[in-house]
C-alpha cells in the first residue's frame, strides 16, 4: 500500500560505522535536492533525535539490528515508519542495502513501500519511580556479574505459574524471537504475530521450556536473590534489581512500523538466509 508524499525525512546512523556516517550525509543531500526536508542524528543520541521526530514522515535507519532497536524507541510513541538499511552483520529487521536506498530515495519520498507493524513490549519496575520502558525485542531479568542463579517467581494474569531457578527470564516479542530468545532455545514466531514469549535462561531443576502466551497477557516477575541482578531492555538499556524487585510486562499500546519494499512472502526465505549468516 502506498502512502502520501513524505515531506520530512529523518536519517539515523550508527556512529561507530564510518560508512553509515558517510551515507547519512549523501542521503541528506539527495533528499533535500528532491525538495523534502531532512534531519540527521546519531542513533546513540536518542534524546536529541526525539526532538526532531514531530512531523517526520519517515526515518531511514543506517546500521544493523541494534540501530533499528534504537530507532524503534525514538519513533515511539509517534509511530513514525522506519526503513532499515543494513550496514551491520546480520540485519534481521533491515530492508535495503546502501546502494539500493540511494536508488530508492525518489520513490520513498513519493510514498513507495508498504508498512509492516511489529508488536512492542511495555515494562515497569513496580514501586519504583521510573519512566515508561519500551522494548521491540525483549525484556530480560537476569543475574548480575556473579555466576549464581536467581529465583524468579512468575505469574501470568495474576495466576502463579512457577518459580524459575535460572540465570534469567526473557520476555520476547515475535521480533525478539530471532534474537536472545532463539539463542536460549526458544521458538521463532512470524514477525507480525502478537503472542508473547516467556523463555527461561539456563533453568536448573525447574521449568526449562519456553511458553507462548496470548497477546493480552500481563506477566509479573518477582526477583529473589542474595546478589546483584539486572533488568535489560533490548540489550541496550539496563537497570539494577534488588531482592524483592517486581517487574510487570505486557504488550505496548504502540507498534513499531517498518517500511518494506519486498513482498511479504519473502520472510521465510530471508529468515533462513540470515540464520545461515550467523554460522
Amino acid at each position: 500500500m502506498r502512502v502520501s508524499l513524505r515531506k520530512k525525512i529523518g536519517i539515523l546512523f550508527q556512529p561507530k560505522i564510518q560508512a553509515a556516517g558517510n551515507l547519512a550525509s549523501e542521503l541528506e543531500k539527495v533528499v533535500k535536492d528532491l525538495g523534502a526536508s531532512a534531519w540527521v542524528c546519531s542513533s546513540w543520541e536518542e534524546d536529541k533525535a526525539t526532538e526532531h521526530v514531530d512531523g517526520t514522515d519517515l526515518i531511514i535507519c543506517l546500521g544493523g539490528d541494534g540501530t533499528m532497536l534504537r530507532a524503534a524507541r525514538i519513533a515511539n510513541p509517534s509511530s513514525v515508519p522506519i526503513l532499515g538499511v543494513n550496514l551491520g552483520r546480520i540485519g534481521f529487521m533491515t530492508e535495503l542495502s546502501p546502494e539500493e536506498v540511494l536508488e530508492q530515495v525518489p520513490a520513498l519520498i513519493e510514498g513507495a513501500g508498504w508498512v509492516e507493524e511489529r508488536a512492542m513490549l511495555f515494562a515497569e519496575l513496580v514501586s519504583a519511580d521510573t519512566s515508561p520502558l519500551y522494548a521491540l525485542n525483549d525484556v530480560v531479568v537476569a543475574r548480575g556479574e556473579r555466576c549464581r542463579l536467581i529465583r524468579v517467581k512468575t505469574s501470568v494474569d495474576g495466576e502463579f505459574v512457577t518459580t524459575y531457578k535460572c540465570d534469567g527470564v526473557i520476555i520476547a516479542t515475535a521480533t525478539g524471537s530471532t534474537g536472545y530468545s532463539l539463542a536460549a532455545g526458544g521458538p521463532v514466531l512470524h514477525p507480525q504475530a502478537r503472542e508473547i514469549l516467556m523463555n527461561p535462561i539456563a533453568a536448573h531443576l525447574s521449568l526449562n521450556t519456553a511458553m507462548v502466551l496470548p497477546s493480552d497477557s500481563v506477566i509479573e516477575m518477582e526477583i529473589n536473590t542474595t546478589h546483584d541482578a539486572r533488568l535489560s531492555l533490548d540489550g541496550q538499556i539496563e537497570m539494577p534489581l534488588i531482592d524483592g524487585s517486581v517487574i510487570r510486562v505486557k504488550r505496548s499500546p504502540y507498534d513499531t512500523r517498518l517500511v518494506r519494499m519486498q513482498r511479504p512472502a519473502l520472510f521465510y526465505q530471508t529468515l533462513m538466509q540470515r540464520l545461515e549468516k550467523r554460522e
